[in-house]
């Protein structure tokens, strides 16, 4: 067993969030990033539409918050959408200072080349969006942004990543004296070395949690594998408040190809003008929202089940005919190379897409300095509920978020580290005394089936009742069967020893649990919630917030 000393910070993920934090946590303290695949893999990389930011003379500030308060269906935080509308332009001018290549716009119809900064480059517009303010790299800007966060993360003697290591618990102060007593602060974490099959204990000054999301708790999902709701799942049984987590917002538009995993057809392409028809070749989004094809995602989700159902199809189809051939093929370059692999050339044919979970809009539940409800512990990007999406994310929103939050994380907590580099430690009795795992009398897991058809399970049971369109009948089913899943994943957890698999799985359950006992808790249909028994918004009250812990 190793326990090491020498984090003042510990970061948990390596997307976007995660990734920015450790480079300002770095100008003055040891940063440890923790990430359970290679340190590139997370949905960061896998972001195609861009970063939204009111950048252009033609936007402001009160369009970008206006827009993002009516996708949140009345439960965004004002007060936070304000911060990240606000601070997102200088944020984005960090990326840009840190090696960011956002798409630059091509020349005007006279041959001039803009040098104006609010007119360098070029902006999309995704649904629900009054305004063109979407910065990209072509249509693959997380990668951009994570290629140059790692390049620069690489460069920085200040900063150790751990690669394969997943985290099993966090430690608090609550852990370490009497049962039941309320975790005061975050000490660090128990962290599993996946290729050893060692636990390690990392203790910390600061933990940070930017883990990303929960999509692989649906059958169907835009998201990597990674994505096993894992910082919600050991916040929550830390003693950390979630919220909101009943709405997942599903992207609307995935490929749909029997041999291809599912891959993301960025709502930028509606954006340009692409069209979603049925398979009759009828325009259909005129008929549920004024806004058309660029409706916000839960609507346009919600449109496209709602045709499926009408129709007995397993699709819709997204016309791109509207835009320009060469356009396309410039603007969307890896959608047209992926789709023409599968032989779908999209300059000719209709796109065959299909809703997939894709984004968590509830999280930990965090405040304007991305602080949770334990002292010492933070949450940036998806893995946070900050207020900003309320009931339905706008289209690409979550970048912005992302950077907004890890900054201001950095912000809030550095007095306190000062303190700690002065004193070596607040609590050095915790630090030199953190208990290291005990394994009891666990044994190796010689079959891996029963994990495999758990894990697939829950992603069934998730899919089929917890979907797009929910009802009491389907999530009370939905709760029994998880109650004894439960049983089965805990027998599994304390018999025998921990595997990356093993975690997930817990993770998943813990998490999938949290979104239906969520759902369940809100009686109407709000943004990406809806259900047939509250089919309207409870007008008798103020909206709030869906808040649990344990």
């Amino acid at each position: 067993m190793v326990t090491v000393f020498n984090s003042q910070v510990l970061i948990l993920g390596t997307g976007i969030a995660g990734l920015s934090a450790a480079l300002k946590f770095a100008k003055e303290s040891h940063v440890t990033l923790v990430c359970k695949a290679d340190r590139a893999e997370g949905s960061t990389r896998y972001a195609q539409g861009g970063i939204a930011s009111v950048w252009s003379k033609q936007d402001s500030f009160e369009e970008h918050k206006h827009d993002t308060l009516v996708a949140g269906a009345g439960l965004c935080h004002e007060e936070i959408v304000d911060i990240c509308v606000h601070e997102g332009p200088a944020r984005v001018q960090e990326l840009i200072d840190l090696g960011v290549e956002f798409t630059k716009a091509g020349p005007d119809e006279k041959g001039i080349t803009p040098t104006d900064p609010t007119e360098v480059f070029d902006l999309h517009r995704e649904g629900g969006h009054g305004r063109r303010r979407i910065l990209h790299a072509d249509d693959l800007t997380g990668w951009a942004i994570e290629r140059a966060l790692l390049d620069q993360i690489a460069k920085n003697s200040n900063i150790q990543v751990l690669e394969h290591h997943i985290a099993i618990d966090l430690i608090t102060e609550g852990k370490l004296k009497k049962r039941g007593k309320k975790p005061e602060k975050c000490l660090g974490a128990y962290v599993l070395n996946i290729k050893t099959g060692q636990v390690i204990t990392l203790a910390a000054d600061v933990t940070v949690l930017a883990t990303g999301g929960a999509g692989k708790v649906y059958l169907y999902t835009s998201n990597p594998d990674t994505s096993t709701g894992d910082g919600i799942a050991i916040a929550y049984r830390a003693g950390a408040e979630v919220s909101n987590l009943e709405f997942m917002q599903f992207h609307p538009t995935c490929l749909y190809h029997p041999t291809a995993r599912t891959f993301l057809i960025s709502e930028a392409l509606r954006g340009e003008g692409a069209i979603l028809r049925t398979h009759s070749g009828e325009e259909f989004m005129s008929r549920h929202h004024p806004m058309g094809s660029l409706a916000p995602r839960d609507i346009v989700a919600r449109a496209i089940d709602v045709e499926m159902k009408r129709s007995g199809d397993k699709h819709v189809l997204l016309d791109c005919s509207p835009i320009p051939k060469d356009e396309l093929k410039k603007k969307f370059p890896n959608i047209y190379e992926i789709c023409l692999k599968y032989g779908i050339d999209i300059t000719q044919q209709p796109i065959p897409v299909v809703p997939a979970a894709h984004y968590t809009c509830g999280g930990v539940q965090v405040d304007e300095h991305a602080h949770t409800s334990i002292r010492g512990l933070y949450a940036v990007g998806e893995v946070a509920s900050t207020g900003l999406h309320g009931a339905n994310r706008l289209a690409s929103n979550s970048l912005l978020e992302a950077v907004v939050f890890a900054h201001r994380a950095v912000e809030h907590a550095q007095p306190y580290l000062k303190t700690c580099r002065k004193t070596k430690t607040v609590y050095p009795d915790w630090f030199t005394h953190l208990p290291e795992w005990d394994t009891g009398h666990a044994v190796e897991l010689e079959e891996q089936i029963d994990i495999a058809a758990n894990w697939l399970e829950i992603r069934h049971l998730m899919w089929n009742y917890v979907g797009i369109v929910r009802s009491n009948r389907r999530l009370e089913r939905a709760q029994r069967r998880l109650g004894l899943l439960k049983d089965e994943v805990n027998a599994y957890y304390w018999d025998f020893l921990l595997t990356k698999d093993l975690i997930e799985l817990r993770n998943l359950l813990t998490v999938a649990d949290l979104i239906v006992e969520s759902a369940l808790l809100r009686k109407e249909s709000r943004g990406l919630h809806f259900t047939v028994d509250y089919p309207v918004l409870d007008q008798a009250q103020p909206p709030q917030d869906t808040v649990i812990r344990i």
